[in-house]
């Protein structure tokens, strides 16, 4: 298994650890994770822990698609397992935030929905032999919506404090431009996805 692919688990790993800060029911063996205040705004710890394991894995998601590309390392377990540490990352991210409050429940939904359209696409181009290039749309999202959910981890600090609400704004625009990305992902490859696979 190559450094890359190494990472790539991390990152999964990472994910679980998340998940486990934000929903394990740590009161029932005696824990609880303190409150602090920072300038008149409640904080609550295990959201900062799992933004900064959220940072952390999200960093791994860049650099192991740089060692790949770098290396000549790219693999097909690589490109599979990274889709999936990818979506694992993300979307349980969504999926807490929105049952916490922090977020409207709509968002994960939208985002789920088009991951789900998009690798539909991805899956029938690879049928029939071919490849669907990432999207600058696509990019753009992914970019967004990562810098926003670090930011509603972070309680949208320091931008709170005078009242600028970047978190929601970026995470509001990475679903808008899902939605834009999920069309021209279909725009592009309709031809593709209609025609009957060639024998």
């Amino acid at each position: 298994m190559n450094t890359p692919t190494k990472l790539t688990f991390l990152r999964i790993v990472l994910t679980i650890l998340m998940i486990i800060v934000l929903i394990f029911p740590f009161y029932l063996v005696g824990f609880n994770f303190p409150q602090i205040v920072v300038s008149g705004i409640y904080v609550k710890l295990e959201y900062v822990i799992a933004g900064i394991i959220f940072l952390i894995a999200s960093f791994t998601d860049f650099l192991d698609g740089y060692l790949a590309r770098k290396n000549n390392q790219v693999t097909d377990l690589g490109k599979m397992l990274d889709a999936i540490a990818d979506k694992a990352l993300v979307n349980s991210a969504l999926i807490i935030l929105a049952y916490k409050g922090f977020i409207p429940v709509a968002i994960p939904v939208i985002i789920i929905f088009r991951d789900t359209i998009v690798d539909a696409i991805k899956m029938e181009a690879s049928r029939k032999g071919k490849v669907v290039a990432a999207i600058k749309s696509g990019k753009i999202k992914t970019a967004s919506m990562m810098v926003g959910l670090v930011l509603t981890f972070f309680y949208n600090l320091p931008f709170e404090l005078w009242n600028i609400r970047v978190a929601d704004f970026l995470i509001y625009f990475a679903t808008i431009m899902s939605i834009v990305s999920m069309i021209e992902y279909f725009s592009l490859n309709k031809k593709l996805i209609l025609e009957p696979k060639e024998n």
